[in-house]
């Protein structure tokens, strides 16, 4: 479980910033909006960044440095394969527009650099460098 001060540093790609819409997939369709933030494999290993596969909490209350996502909840979700307990990606509990909102309020682009870090073990800020 990740620790107060822990942080990463993710690069934005298209698949992110689109995920709705940017897709090699069509298990659904195209809704415009949404976003993630991906969690590189060697970061969730050694933070212990976990998804629902390990039995454990994997929602993080979120703030973001610049004031417009206030007190909103990220889940850690996803994995590099089925049935692994460390996850690949950062999105809205509930709302997958919730990242997408919050990038197009920052102005983000594919290249940008997003700084996740643990206020405490439950508590995480997003800053765009």
């Amino acid at each position: 479980m990740p620790k107060t001060g822990d942080s990463f540093i993710t690069t934005l790609k298209k698949a992110h910033l689109e995920w709705g819409n940017h897709r090699y997939t069509n298990s659904r369709g195209i809704i415009y909006g949404e976003g993630y933030l991906h969690i590189p494999s060697q970061v969730a290993n050694s933070i212990g960044i976990l998804n629902s596969n390990s039995g454990t909490t994997n929602t993080y209350n979120c703030n973001s440095a610049d004031g417009f996502l206030k007190n909103v909840t990220l889940k850690a979700s996803g994995s590099s394969k089925a049935g692994a307990v460390f996850a690949k990606q950062f999105q809205g509990s509930g709302n997958l527009k919730l990242l997408g909102d919050w990038f197009f309020h920052v102005n983000a682009e594919e290249g940008d650099q997003i700084r996740v870090t643990w206020l405490s073990p439950t508590d995480i800020e997003i800053e765009k460098l």
